[in-house]
């Protein structure tokens, strides 16, 4: 059978169309991968593109990715409410079909090499791949973001795995990773103060003392007029999302405020939103493998 990998590149642009297209275009061009959704937001200022494949295939076409993001967005010039660090942010390698980690970690490595090589950004290795146990979070490398970051990779601890302790000066620095598929996962609140979506997302991240594979933090949707808790679920397995949603709606709750809506960004696992759906509906001895139609489609 084909191996298949699954590539999420997240740049930093969400309000260009030409720029999100000029980019996504390197993807479209790429022999062996498939273009599966891409999705932007003007006030994040992002668009999450996904994308799979061959293993060549995906390499080539991140590397792309990193090479077209680079030389068309300058992060000089870019505000938007997600944090980022890079031109392209992050691009993390998840095994799909016939693929161990280990073969997703080693395609890392060689993406990271050829993106400080030939797009001249400096690669932080992250997740699965880190090379140390403090550079496994995200959260922690992006840490003082493009503007702090040219003093970051100074600092004992901080040079990145390739290109040295500097950083594009325009493009900033990308993390490149394994990782596990994970569900971004954003919940809207009835309320136009961000500051109550940054104490809900203290409380239910984990790094603040939270739920497990749980990322999290406030942000504003300004064309919407709208606080919302901005969620990454690394592991829908251990915390599900309904879970995470239940305790959003109580926190909120003490502020007058309710959720409104929720959205996930990019592509989910069915079982995330199945499991959704038995606890909801209170389907009692809910067989996912047996019960759900897709499943006995070949």
């Amino acid at each position: 059978m084909a191996k298949i990998v699954e590539c999420v590149p997240n740049i930093s642009e969400g309000r260009n169309t030409k720029i999100i297209e000029a980019v996504i275009d390197r993807v479209r061009q790429t022999k062996g991968v498939t273009l599966l959704d891409y999705s932007s937001n003007p006030s994040h200022n992002r668009t999450v593109i996904t994308f799979f494949g061959s293993p060549e295939g995906v390499k080539e076409a991140a590397v792309e990715v990193a090479k077209k993001a680079a030389e068309l967005i300058d992060l000089n010039k870019h505000e938007g409410e997600h944090p980022r660090m890079g031109a392209v942010d992050v691009i993390p390698f998840i095994p799909i079909k016939e693929v161990e980690m280990e073969e997703c970690i080693e395609i890392s490595k060689e993406v990271g090499r050829r993106v400080w090589e030939e797009a001249k950004m400096p690669v932080f290795l992250y997740e699965e791949s880190a090379s140390a146990p403090h550079r496994v979070n995200l959260a922690q490398i992006r840490k003082g973001q493009f503007e702090g970051m040219a003093e970051k990779v100074k600092e004992e601890g901080w040079e990145p795995d390739f290109g040295g302790k500097t950083i594009h000066p325009t493009a900033g620095v990308v993390a490149v990773g394994a990782r596990m598929p994970l569900v971004a996962f954003n919940i809207n609140l009835s309320t136009s103060n961000v500051e109550i979506a940054s104490k809900i997302a203290k409380i239910i991240r984990r790094s603040s003392g939270g739920f497990d594979c749980v990322k999290a933090l406030g942000v504003m949707l300004e064309e919407r007029n709208v606080a919302q808790v901005s969620i990454n679920m690394t592991n829908f397995h251990k915390t599900p999302l309904y879970r995470v949603l239940e305790l959003t709606k109580a926190e909120a709750a003490r502020y007058g405020v309710h959720v409104i809506g929720t959205e996930i960004v990019g592509l989910t696992p069915m079982q995330a939103l199945v499991d959704c759906a038995e606890y909801y509906l209170q389907i009692e001895d809910f067989d996912f493998d047996k019960q759900v139609l897709e499943n006995h489609i070949i």
